[in-house]
């Protein structure tokens, strides 16, 4: 099959593929599955991050007085 069968097949354009390729060209599955892994846990740990920021600068104003 060529590359635009099997992205047509795959219903993903032939850039996608291209792009998939590139970043999990060398992988295997089970390092794929990981790196995906990891992906969703640094998405989890930025939003928690994010919200104890926003916590402690409320807690700031509030201690300043300034509401």
């Amino acid at each position: 099959m060529t590359i635009a069968q099997v992205c047509q097949k795959l219903e993903v354009s032939e850039q996608t593929f291209h792009r998939w390729r590139n970043e999990y060209g060398g992988m295997k599955a089970n390092d794929a599955k990981r790196l995906k892994e990891l992906k969703l846990e640094n998405r989890r740990l930025k939003k928690a991050v994010a919200n104890l920021t926003l916590d402690k600068q409320i807690l700031e104003e509030a201690a300043k007085g300034n509401w």
